[in-house]
């Protein structure tokens, strides 16, 4: 086990009285060379899990570790330097992650430059092999990111994580902002990355079908909890939890025929307001088969088919 976390939370005060719970007490295990795909809608927590988890953003409460080190809840620039070199993340907006007043020889070689263990020759050396290694040109490095596309550009946010050589990489949607074909192009480079570096990720992503693709385990988060835990293949093609099996029948199918004929069953209403949120489960108000116990109290997690799930129905 590489990375683990027990009720992590991370909230936010956003007016008198009023607490935003981006992330409410999640509880995961990833495991060495393991990656671990994270799925959700929209203003569920996924993003702001994996900075806490980064020290990008100070935890509220909850613990958390690596490789059985336990993490300080917020990082120190001390803290940052130290795991810096283990823990990297790639940025869900291949456009504001990079500083449009720098070269990609300095986007990409920061990181060396900071640790201040490589002299400006090797740094130049180190970025020029990463180039060639994500797809791009060592002279590309005297450029700056508003000269390339957003496919180029995620790229290089690649490069800026992967020169560190990091134990354990946060993928926060990499291939959103991209066109289908730049996507496969992106997954298949992260998936040579990590087989040759051992790698473990931590995948975020909304396409329920990219996910299973690409990882080892699922888990399914909606409102800042974790509703379903479970290998891709069982929470794909076997969900437990109504929002999961939701989700599933919401992904549109590859042949058209079948996505035209098919029945379609949304997910009724809005995500629920992450602010005081109370007790009881938190998918009630949106779920079809909800009753008044899941309104008032909060479901544990039940292990069902080497699925856990936090669902009254399984109780």
């Amino acid at each position: 086990m590489l990375v683990k976390t027990r009720d992590l939370a991370k909230h936010f005060q956003v007016g008198v009285g009023q607490t935003l719970h981006a992330v409410d007490g999640i509880s995961l295990e990833i495991n060495e060379n393991e990656i671990l795909g994270l799925v959700g809608e929209s203003g569920s927590g996924k993003s702001t899990f994996g900075k806490a988890l980064t020290g990008l953003l100070p935890r509220t409460s909850g613990e958390a570790w690596f490789r059985g080190e336990p993490l300080p809840a917020k990082f120190s620039a001390q803290d940052h330097l130290k795991y810096s070199k283990e823990m990297q993340m790639i940025f869900q907006d291949p456009y504001s992650s990079l500083n449009p007043r720098m070269t990609i020889l300095d986007v990409i070689g920061e990181g060396l430059f900071v640790q201040g263990q490589h002299t400006r020759p090797q740094i130049r050396d180190q970025v020029a092999y990463w180039l060639e290694r994500v797809g791009l040109s060592a002279d590309h490095m005297s450029r700056y990111p508003h000269e390339f596309s957003g496919g180029q550009r995620q790229r290089i946010g690649i490069a800026r994580a992967m020169i560190i050589e990091p134990r354990f990489v946060v993928c926060d949607e990499p291939i959103s902002a991209l066109d289908v074909s730049v996507q496969a192009q992106v997954i298949n480079l992260l998936n040579d990355l990590k087989q040759s570096l051992g790698l473990t990720l931590l995948f975020i992503a909304h396409d329920l079908s990219m996910v299973r693709y690409v990882s080892d385990r699922m888990a399914v988060m909606y409102l800042g909890r974790l509703v379903e835990t479970g290998t891709a293949d069982e929470v794909f093609f076997n969900p437990k939890h109504p929002y999961t099996q939701l989700l599933i029948e919401a992904n549109p199918e590859p042949d058209p025929q079948i996505e035209r004929d098919r029945a379609f069953v949304p997910i009724r209403g809005e995500i629920t307001s992450p602010i005081n949120v109370g007790e009881g489960c938190r998918f009630a108000d949106r779920c079809p088969v909800a009753t008044s116990r899941c309104r008032s109290e909060t479901p544990r997690d039940i292990l069902v088919d080497e699925q856990i799930v936090a669902c009254h129905n399984y109780d």
